[in-house]
């Protein structure tokens, strides 16, 4: 874990864009996801730092362009109490879609009784589906008193990063339990075009973003054993069924693990066996269980305090 790399997005025509994905092997960088559309293509990558003014001219020669994608392999929950229409869930696709600019893979998540002040509430399924992800982020309405006193009530048994949105302006420490809190993001019965609200969904993305910063250093006081590009490389390469698998993001990136979708009674064990080149299978270095979300496969990689050592 020597290498740094850092994570971008080339948008460019379909045309050539292999020349790329050549150059993204050749320096040992890693491809996240591939979109393409029409006539051009959307990459999101992780590239050694100190190769990174070669792609820059690449993208420049195949008349693309490059930018910084700080949210990549961050998987992120954008829970609303409800997605019922009654509850304008408007901001909430707007902020799953913003976020997915910079490079996060984002999962809207309605819960069966989150509405109301009274009543609102997680269920046991919920809650651990909420913590399979990096970060959770919470899309609330416009009455401070409502954000402030009632809804914090679902924030129980959340052991990840809690983010907080909302129309009213009012500090992180107002909102017990989050541990970001954004405002001017509030229910609205329309989807978010304004300047102003293009504004605040920029700003809501540089938070987290400063967010996920904080977190990715703490996680380098005791890193994964393996980088999760790493091993997203592997199960490419020796599963081959993942090729298969029709669903947006058949791996998705988290900062300590991956999400594979593939069903796991049938493919634990395959992946699970996986091997490095350098001697070991990834049941060692990972704890692979079954997802709350459709019975995909979740691995969480043991950090290097756990074995002893990190590649």
């Amino acid at each position: 874990m020597s290498r740094v790399l850092e994570p971008y997005i080339y948008e460019g025509g379909i045309h050539k864009h292999g020349l790329m994905l050549e150059l993204l092997e050749d320096i040992g960088g890693y491809l996240v996801q591939k979109t393409p559309a029409a006539t051009e293509v959307t990459l999101i990558m992780f590239i050694p730092k100190e190769d990174v003014p070669l792609v820059q001219d690449l993208a420049g020669n195949l008349l693309g362009k490059l930018t910084k994608a700080p949210l990549t392999g961050v998987e992120i929950a954008v829970v609303s109490p409800t997605l019922a229409y009654h509850h304008l869930p408007h901001s909430a696709c707007d902020i799953a879609e913003h976020l997915r600019r910079d490079g996060a893979n984002t999962n809207m998540i309605g819960l069966a009784r989150g509405m109301g002040r009274r009543v609102a509430m997680l269920n046991d399924y919920e809650r651990k589906l909420i913590n399979e992800h990096d970060i959770a982020l919470y899309s609330f309405g416009i009455f401070s008193d409502c954000i402030m006193n009632k809804k914090t009530s679902l924030f129980e048994g959340i052991e990840i990063p809690i983010v907080v949105t909302g129309g009213p302006e009012l500090s992180t420490e107002d909102v017990s339990g989050a541990d970001l809190y954004i405002g001017n993001i509030g229910r609205i019965p329309h989807r978010m075009r304004k300047s102003e609200e293009l504004n605040a969904l920029d700003v809501m993305n540089k938070k987290v973003g400063e967010l996920v910063d904080r977190v990715r250093e703490d996680l380098s006081k005791d890193p994964p054993v393996v980088l999760a590009a790493r091993v997203m490389k592997e199960i490419q390469d020796q599963v081959p069924d993942i090729s298969n698998v029709l669903t947006p993001s058949p791996i998705t990136l988290q900062l300590n693990g991956l999400r594979v979708k593939l069903p796991y009674d049938q493919y634990h064990e395959k992946i699970g066996n996986i091997e490095f080149d350098e001697g070991f299978r990834l049941s060692e270095v990972a704890d692979i269980t079954p997802s709350m979300m459709k019975n995909y496969i979740l691995i969480k990689l043991k950090n290097k305090s756990d074995i002893g050592f990190s590649i």
